[in-house]
C-alpha cells in the first residue's frame, strides 16, 4: 500500500511541474517582422490579439484585432511545439534575401522576461521548425489586406 501510494504522489507531482514548465502563449509577445526598402510589416500576437503595422517609423499605432477562437488554438497547439532556447541556432532554408530576392523577415517571442530570436530569413519561408506557426500568424496579415 506504501508503494502505491508512494508510486501516484510521485505522478501526481510530476504532473504538476509539467504542466507549471509548459510555454503559455498567453502570456507571450509574438513579434514578426518582414522588410525590404519598399516593403515593411510587422506582425505582434498578445493575448488573442494581432496588431498589424505597416509604418516602419512606428508613428502610425495599428489596430488590435481579436483572434478567433479556431486561429487562437491553432497557435497555442504550433507554439508548444516550439523549442524557445532552439531559436536562436535555426537555419534560414533559402538565401533570397541576400540579393533582394525576397524581404527580410526576423521573428521574436518574448516569454517570462527573456528574448528568443532567430537570425533572419527569407519573408515566406521560414524555418521548419517555426513553419506552421509563422505561415499562421502571416495569414492575419494576408487576410487583413483582404479587407
Amino acid at each position: 500500500m506504501k508503494i502505491l501510494s508512494l508510486l501516484l504522489l510521485t505522478i501526481f507531482l510530476g504532473k504538476s511541474c509539467e504542466g507549471q514548465n509548459k510555454q503559455d502563449l498567453e502570456s507571450a509577445v509574438v513579434e514578426y517582422t518582414a522588410n525590404t526598402r519598399g516593403f515593411y510589416q510587422k506582425i505582434t500576437v498578445q493575448n488573442q490579439t494581432v496588431k498589424i503595422s505597416k509604418d516602419r517609423s512606428g508613428n502610425d499605432e495599428a489596430a488590435a484585432t481579436k483572434i478567433t477562437s479556431e486561429d487562437w488554438e491553432d497557435l497555442v497547439r504550433y507554439f508548444h511545439k516550439i523549442e524557445l532556447d532552439s531559436l536562436p541556432k535555426l537555419k534560414a532554408p533559402t538565401e533570397k534575401r541576400f540579393y533582394d530576392g525576397a524581404p527580410i523577415a526576423n521573428f521574436k517571442i518574448t516569454f517570462q522576461d527573456k528574448t528568443y530570436e532567430t537570425p533572419s530569413f527569407d519573408h515566406g519561408f521560414p524555418p521548419k521548425e517555426i513553419k506552421k506557426f509563422v505561415n499562421k500568424i502571416n495569414s492575419f496579415a494576408e487576410h487583413n489586406d483582404e479587407n
